[in-house]
């Protein structure tokens, strides 16, 4: 098999290239070492490499996101493994897709593949439904059981802010699984902001509001605030404290190394927060090899 043979820090603009001269194979691997990345090609490529087919095995075991009806794979799977995911499972759409995660609202370029030509659909998630746009909308269904573990903290008549809301799955999961007194979502993705209102409009203690954290005001004080924006959400810390009672809880979220973990974490915190009190570290899953998505829960004292 041919391969194109990258640094690392080009990978993501070449393989773009790629993709858009339709000579990234879709049938097998990339490939790396601690220095280059190796892209399959259907055409040129200066190696040869004996390389590791994409199997319908792997796809089957779980390397993929299912978002309602909605299936998710990445850029490397191949049409024949998509179309055959659709027939064997109860999905309607697959989707692949194109490049990470990018801009203000950490969404992610998709091209349908297969089944139906839409990229809305309705995710049902401990007990609540959530209708959004996979695509328009940053949306982990990674987080449901992490949502669940924050919910079960909250005690009756708690008031709690979630930063970043997004859809709002933090917002419903605590509005149904708890007796919090007041949910407030602020979350600026217009888009999301929308789909957030369609699904809290049964909750009657949650809030949403469009607007930047930054530019958020309100007269009320929190016994809890929620931080899940893994990047860059140390930006916002001075706003959690502003609006977390004293003896609240902040739940912070990053991505750290494992070798860094809770100390780089601690750090950022340490820069914002004068007192606090660490009640427990967290890690909420796989962000890429050797590197987690963690949630650092103190107390601002």
């Amino acid at each position: 098999m041919k391969y194109v043979k990258v640094l690392k820090k080009d990978a993501q603009k070449v393989k773009k290239d790629l993709i858009k001269k339709k000579i990234l194979s879709r049938d097998y691997h990339s490939d790396k070492d601690e220095k280059y990345i190796y892209f399959p090609v259907t055409e040129g490529g200066e190696l040869e490499r004996e390389g590791r087919k994409v199997s319908k095995v792997e796809v089957d075991l779980g390397s993929f996101d299912t978002i309602g009806d909605i299936v998710i794979v990445g850029e490397d799977v191949s049409d024949e493994t998509c179309n055959d995911l659709l027939k064997r499972r109860e999905f309607k759409v697959v989707l692949r897709k194109k490049g990470i995660h990018h801009g203000e609202f950490r969404t992610q370029d998709l091209e349908v593949v297969c089944g139906e030509n839409r990229k809305d659909t309705m995710y049902k998630e401990n007990g609540v439904n959530l209708k959004l746009d996979v695509e328009k909308c940053y949306f982990s269904p990674r987080l449901s059981t992490e949502r669940m573990r924050v919910a079960k903290m909250v005690k009756p008549g708690e008031k709690v802010l979630v930063l970043f809301s997004g859809i709002a799955p933090y917002c419903t999961v605590l509005a149904m699984h708890t007796k919090a007194g007041l949910i407030v979502g602020v979350e600026k993705n217009p888009v999301a902001h929308e789909y957030a209102v369609l699904n809290c409009r049964k909750f009657k203690n949650v809030e949403v509001v469009n607007a930047d954290a930054k530019d958020f005001e309100s007269s009320e004080k929190f016994d809890r605030v929620l931080m899940p924006l893994p990047k860059s959400a140390e930006d916002f810390l001075d706003v959690a404290v502003k609006y977390v009672k004293k003896g609240g809880v902040i739940h912070f979220y990053d991505f750290l190394h494992e070798n860094d973990i809770p100390d780089a974490a601690l750090e950022k915190i340490k820069a914002h927060v004068s007192k606090f009190k660490v009640l427990d570290v967290v890690k909420c899953g796989h962000y890429s090899p050797g590197k987690f998505r963690i949630c650092v829960d103190f107390v601002v004292q």
